[in-house]
């Protein structure tokens, strides 16, 4: 599975991006699905993820004002980004993975820049 993701840019803080992962294939086989974020000389952060039955998970730093949702008729998953804050900017990476019974595929996309700035 390849991961396209697209959607980042320069906005101003408290305005909002939307960034949409696309799968090359389906995304029914998929466990979770989601997005990182990194900044240079910093670790790759999980953002937001959503598993195969919705469930979610957020950053604390981003609870309340990032939504993912995906879209398994479009095998593409979404993050809603709302309130953006300077400290919200990094490139973002689409992440999935598939958890088989002897072993675990992790896939990702390419980053997508996001720059939150005045």
């Amino acid at each position: 599975v390849q991961l396209q993701a697209c959607g980042g840019g320069l906005v101003q803080p408290r305005e909002s991006l939307r960034l949409s992962c696309a799968a090359s294939a389906s995304i029914f086989s998929i466990d979770d699905i989601g997005w990182y974020r990194q900044v240079p000389g910093k670790q790759r952060e999980l953002v937001a993820i959503i598993s195969s039955g919705s469930r979610t998970n957020y950053a604390d730093s981003v609870k309340g004002r990032f939504t993912i949702s995906r879209d398994n008729a479009k095998n593409t998953v979404y993050l809603q980004m709302n309130s953006l804050k300077t400290e919200d900017t990094a490139v973002y990476y689409c992440y999935a993975v598939r958890r088989l019974a002897t072993r675990t595929i992790d896939y990702w996309g390419q980053g997508t820049l996001v720059t939150v700035s005045s």
